[in-house]
């Protein structure tokens, strides 16, 4: 909600000059007020998603002027809440260089930090042939923005060619009420409207407007980049979009409340073992808007209250699955977080009352009627997610009974030369698993629903130790089961799932997992 200028004025405590622009430092409460609303979806997993929120806020006019405000910081982590008017471009987006940031010109990048969110608040803010990289990050708010016309070829060129991009070990991103556009495919030099890869996790993606591309947005980079997941997208416009509305490979994701118009050529396109949830969304005018497209790598659907006006089906082939002309699931999914379905006879009216920037920031009140939530309080929250304080270190004691491993698959989202995911259920302490670099997860996964109460983690020799913070996480629903640190035996509330995830989030040294026991109790 915005306040008037001359309260605004008042909040105004401090400047701080930047190269092309000058930011305003709003300390008073409600200086984050531009902020509304809280995250949803997958968002609101794995600790949550705050941003900026308890950090100070920072007016910018500029693409230098947000670096600046970025490398200014205490610290990487230092929450801050970045407000932005005008228009960003190539010509007022330089590198700034600083211990808390690690920028770049010609993108807006959100590169090794946490704790940030970016708000159009004013007359509005554009992003013109500029896109927004989100690399190695945490905890990201970005809100009321449009973004348009990012190109991979031609010029100028910007971020791959993706208006939001994220990829390397993102987790928890909210994106809200954002335009995001280009002006045709490939051929014209444009890519993904809103893509994630390489071991992006916990997105959500609401009230947002993506129109006029080849292609909406893609989940993982390829049929055996599997490491992404646990995305939501809810109560956006898809429109006049040729495909990847998204395109999922692997993972979960949920889309309800959606409005899909003019899907060209096809659209969510669930491949190479994805799980797709898909709940009273409208789909109009449209082709092949769910299945499986363009691979003989299949992917998974549950349907449930949808609505398809005017789409027409593809006939099945080899490398062509679609869902109609009649939809039915031919999987389940289980969601972790609470969320309302709005009628589907009303989702085009309300999405297209809310999704977009400069829409007042107006989301559904669960029962088909626009309003506008509060702002986000301004009390501090705590900086990136860390485990539980409470949570105890492993149990020392080796379990005892049947370890359900043996036997079972693997899977993970890196594996160094000469590792591999399936030493880690072997039986073999003398072969092991290693990350890509010092972070990474591993899996251990079964074809049907299997009990786990207490996993074992046993460390390769020479590097006891190594292992520092972790998390475990039941794979089906990207729910945390419990946080630690250190190797060892790992108890929790018993679990039926079919997919267990080990996550090391930090170490010394390389971690070398030799064995991922599971056991039932």
């Amino acid at each position: 909600m915005r306040r008037p200028v001359a309260r605004r004025l008042l909040a105004a405590t401090a400047t701080l000059a930047m190269a092309g622009a000058t930011a305003v430092v709003l300390t008073m409460p409600e200086a984050s007020a531009a902020v509304s609303g809280s995250a949803t979806g997958y968002a609101t997993q794995n600790g949550g998603t705050t941003g900026g929120a308890g950090g100070q806020t920072v007016r910018a006019t500029t693409g230098t002027a947000i670096h600046t405000a970025l490398c200014t910081r205490a610290s990487s982590s230092t929450p801050i809440t970045i407000e932005v008017e005008g228009t960003i471009n190539h010509a007022n987006t330089a590198k700034v260089s600083g211990d808390s940031c690690n920028t770049a010109a010609g993108v807006i990048e959100l590169k090794q930090i946490s704790n940030v969110t970016i708000v159009g608040v004013g007359s509005g803010a554009v992003f013109d042939q500029l896109g927004i990289h989100i690399r190695e990050s945490s905890n990201i708010i970005i809100q009321n923005v449009t973004v348009k016309n990012v190109k991979k070829s031609g010029s100028p060129t910007s971020n791959g060619g993706d208006a939001i991009g994220m990829e390397s070990d993102v987790r928890n991103v909210w994106v809200d009420h954002t335009t995001l556009e280009a002006s045709g495919g490939e051929s014209e030099g444009y890519d993904g409207l809103f893509d994630m890869k390489d071991n992006t996790q916990y997105v959500t993606l609401s009230y947002s407007t993506l129109r006029n591309s080849g292609r909406g947005g893609l989940v993982g980079s390829s049929e055996t980049e599997l490491s992404n997941g646990f995305i939501t997208y809810h109560h956006n416009l898809y429109e006049n979009i040729d495909s990847r509305a998204p395109l999922l490979r692997g993972g979960i994701a949920h889309m309800y409340n959606n409005y899909y118009v003019k899907l060209n050529e096809s659209g969510i396109n669930s491949r190479a073992g994805a799980k797709a949830k898909v709940d009273n969304n409208y789909f109009k005018d449209s082709k092949d808007v769910l299945g499986t497209f363009y691979t003989d790598a299949a992917g998974y659907w549950q349907v449930s209250g949808n609505t398809f006006d005017n789409v027409t089906w593809s006939a099945r082939g080899t490398e062509n699955n679609p869902a109609g002309p009649n939809p039915t699931s031919n999987t389940s999914v289980s969601i972790p977080y609470a969320f309302a379905l709005d009628a589907t006879n009303c989702v085009p009216a309300v999405v297209t009352a809310t999704a977009g920037a400069n829409k007042g920031l107006k989301v559904s009140d669960g029962s088909c009627s626009p309003t506008t939530p509060s702002p986000t309080p301004t009390t501090p929250n705590p900086t990136t997610p860390t485990p539980d304080p409470t949570t105890p270190t492993p149990d020392p004691t080796t379990p005892s009974g049947t370890n359900l491993s043996l036997g079972a698959g693997a899977d993970g989202s890196s594996k160094a030369d000469g590792t591999s995911y399936g030493n880690v259920r072997d039986g073999d302490l003398s072969t092991f698993w290693s990350p890509a670099g010092s972070t990474g997860s591993v899996s251990v996964k079964w074809g049907t629903a299997t009990s786990v109460a207490k996993i074992n983690i046993r460390e390769a020799s020479g590097s006891t130790g190594a292992i520092g913070s972790w998390r475990v996480l039941n794979g089906d629903t990207g729910a945390v089961l419990k946080s630690g640190s250190g190797a060892g035996t790992i108890s929790f509330t018993a679990t039926s799932l079919k997919k267990i995830t080990f996550e090391i989030t930090g170490s010394t040294g390389t971690p070398k997992v030799a064995e991922f026991e599971t056991y039932a109790g």
